[in-house]
């Protein structure tokens, strides 16, 4: 049985995605990996923006808000992993990095959609 912590990483990421689609981005891919970087969830806003979605699930802000926990090294490697991905895929359109911070409720989420979060 994963740890607790994996299992609500795994739910926020799940409902992210979920939020996303609903609000009319199509998914391109989820987990992307590249050496020790990981995009949670890369999506595509009307065929001419590519979005890197970081996902932040935390059980609770009494230590912070979970958007606080995107350190200045995982922004370095997200943009490697970004960059990689763009190079595979041959794109060439705007891309853009945004932060989806999750905490749970009793039935779901809330969900705080962080647009442009970083560079």
């Amino acid at each position: 049985m994963p740890p607790a912590h994996h299992e609500l990483g795994r739910a926020g990421e799940d409902a992210a995605a979920e939020y996303l689609v609903g609000k009319g981005y199509e998914l391109v891919q989820r987990n992307y990996r590249h050496r020790r970087a990981e995009v949670d969830i890369i999506v595509r806003q009307e065929h001419c923006l590519l979005v890197f979605v970081e996902v932040k699930a935390r059980s609770s802000s009494q230590f912070g808000n979970p958007e606080e926990f995107v350190t200045e090294r995982k922004r370095q490697l997200f943009r490697q992993a970004a960059e990689q991905f763009q190079e595979e895929t041959g794109w060439q359109g705007d891309i853009r990095f945004d932060i989806l911070a999750l905490t749970p409720l009793r039935q779901g989420f809330r969900v705080e959609h962080f647009e442009d979060a970083f560079y």
